[in-house]
């Protein structure tokens, strides 16, 4: 008899391919392991409003959005933590100085530095993002997440002004020039400890599935941690388990693996 009770379950190049479909097979999983009594969460670097149309093709309601900032157990929030505005106003600061440009992710709106920007228009291509505005000063307090846009390697130093951030750089071919700012203390691992804590659930008991180093907190966070064949290179020292790509059913060859659906 199981006794995994929770399924955290990242989206772009775990669930989604790079066409933004996703494979039978990960529907197929899901709904099996729910059947199973799993509770299953999508846990995302996105802003949780722009993935409901999948939440509900998915069957799945409970998330972690913004890399972590935000946890909702059947839409009860379990985590939520705004970034302090002067850090938010600051990133925005050197952006400017430097050409770069910001999203930043409130729990209900994309707001941009520009909206008109070649990268920027490409960047809402990519994540099919619907919900965008400029950024005014107004909601600084709110923000739970941003990725820095139009970036080189070298300039990632340009943002080590506070040490409890790191930038993640985006695990998509077209976008490597984004970064996630990442807080050490909010990511999707800490998400997951507090989600554990308050289910009452042993980490043993939980399983998560990830491709980019914004997962490696969350890899480590569980009994089962599984790394997609596409995952960043970097990430597999993190990972109990490596598992087939997204675009060869990585998911549930993953679940297969531990006995939780059938062949």
């Amino acid at each position: 008899m199981s006794t995994y009770q929770v399924l955290f379950l990242d989206i772009d190049g775990t669930i989604l391919k790079p066409d933004h479909t996703y494979d039978p097979s990960t529907k197929a999983a899901i709904q099996q392991v729910q059947k199973k009594g799993l509770e299953v969460f999508l846990a995302t670097g996105r802003p949780l409003h722009e993935i409901r149309d999948l939440a509900k093709e998915l069957n799945v309601h409970s998330f972690i959005g913004y890399n972590g900032a935000l946890a909702l157990y059947k839409e009860e929030p379990v985590v939520d933590e705004p970034m302090k505005s002067e850090t938010v106003l600051k990133f925005l600061e050197i952006a400017k100085e430097n050409q770069h440009e910001m999203v930043l992710y409130t729990s209900e709106k994309n707001y941009f530095t520009r909206l008109n920007s070649p990268v920027v228009q490409h960047f809402i291509e990519m994540f099919q993002l619907k919900q965008n505005e400029l950024f005014t000063e107004e909601v600084a307090d709110q923000i739970l997440g941003a990725t820095l846009i139009n970036l080189k390697p070298e300039d990632q130093k340009l943002y080590h002004f506070d040490s409890t951030y790191h930038l993640s750089q985006v695990n998509v071919e077209a976008l490597l020039h984004c970064y996630d700012v990442i807080r050490d203390r909010v990511n999707k691992g800490g998400a997951i400890n507090k989600i554990l804590e308050v289910l009452q659930i042993p980490k043993d008991n939980a399983i998560a599935f990830g491709d980019g180093m914004n997962d490696k907190e969350m890899l480590q966070t569980v009994g089962e941690g599984f790394a997609m064949g596409n995952a960043h290179p970097d990430l597999y020292q993190y990972a109990k388990h490596k598992t087939t790509s997204v675009t060869e059913s990585g998911i549930s060859n993953g679940l297969k693996s531990l006995n939780l659906i059938e062949e």
